[in-house]
């Protein structure tokens, strides 16, 4: 039986239409899967012992590999320019063909970190996450406020986290970053929110983290996130990301800020501070920051000839 593509071919817009929705629902899919793990676990603590559910993982087409049928059969070349959702290749399973490895010497061409672009992630849990914790953020500015007209006032936790947005805010350029990295590494020590809370995940506004002393990774990038932005670092050069660190397969949290053009990673396992390559091995999963939740998406430059498919 011949496939249903090439009996009735959709005009272009109705391509694009199905294309953008497509692409959605993928990302949407995506989003709660990712929900679905105890997200954040850093990588210096274990997963809590005890009895696992594991579900079959899902099997589909990624939406490269339907869009480059797409192209085949409507006789366009392979190498028209798309995005494509990133899909953490732990978690999910494809039918799909490898995609091919982009030439040497290529540059990546988004501008997120890591050269990739981003859109916005649908309506989920970390949404919600994201807006409590900047409200949280709003009632600690206040407390800031206060300090700075009455220091005799200011509780010591808000007091030291004053003193090193002053030292970030008299350093400038890549030493700037150092020392808020460093300062809140130092500020905070790891414990996980099963731990400190018995909860799975909580996010925690930087003078709470402080106050306790005690956090978990996304807690240190928001630290680091408001102590650079009440330095006056620009906002648009920040990213909280959420990551899966596929050396230790755990998910994790840090702070990106871009400076020079080029991004650089802030992780509170490292003092010192780290290019956006390779050498991280890190699928980048989501970007957060006053425009809210994004989702990575990279570019799609080729892939393979479809085989092995059963027709339609």
């Amino acid at each position: 039986m011949k496939s249903h593509f090439a009996r009735r071919r959709p005009s272009s817009l109705a391509l694009a239409a199905a294309t953008l929705i497509s692409l959605n629902n993928a990302a949407a899919s995506l989003a709660f899967a990712a929900e679905s793990h105890a997200w954040p676990i850093a990588a210096t603590e274990a997963t809590p012992s005890g009895a696992e559910t594991v579900q079959a993982p899902a099997t589909f087409f990624t939406i490269n590999s339907v869009l480059a049928k797409l192209d085949h059969e409507r006789g366009r070349g392979p190498n028209a320019v798309r995005l494509a959702a990133l899909i953490p290749p732990a978690s999910i399973a494809t039918d799909a063909p490898p995609e091919a490895a982009p030439p040497a010497g290529v540059p990546p061409i988004g501008n997120e970190p890591f050269g990739l672009f981003t859109f916005r992630a649908p309506e989920s849990m970390l949404w919600r996450k994201w807006r409590a914790v900047e409200g949280d953020i709003v009632q600690e500015r206040a407390v800031l406020d206060r300090c700075r007209s009455d220091a005799g006032s200011c509780p010591s936790y808000a007091a030291q986290f004053l003193r090193l947005v002053g030292a970030v805010k008299a350093k400038s350029g890549r030493a700037q970053l150092e020392e808020v990295n460093q300062g809140v590494n130092a500020a905070i020590r790891y414990v996980s929110d099963l731990v400190q809370f018995r909860e799975l995940d909580r996010w925690s506004a930087p003078l709470a983290s402080f106050a306790t002393a005690k956090g978990d990774c996304e807690d240190y990038a928001i630290a680091k996130y408001v102590a650079l932005r009440q330095a006056g670092y620009p906002e648009d050069d920040m990213r909280v990301l959420l990551v899966r660190d596929r050396n230790v397969r755990q998910d994790h949290a840090v702070l990106a800020a871009r400076l020079d053009g080029h991004w650089l990673i802030l992780d509170n396992r490292w003092a010192g501070l780290r290019e956006d390559d390779g050498e991280l091995n890190f699928t980048p999963l989501f970007a957060i920051n006053r425009e809210g939740v994004h989702l990575f998406a990279r570019p799609y430059a080729k892939t393979g000839p479809l085989t092995g498919e059963a027709e339609a």
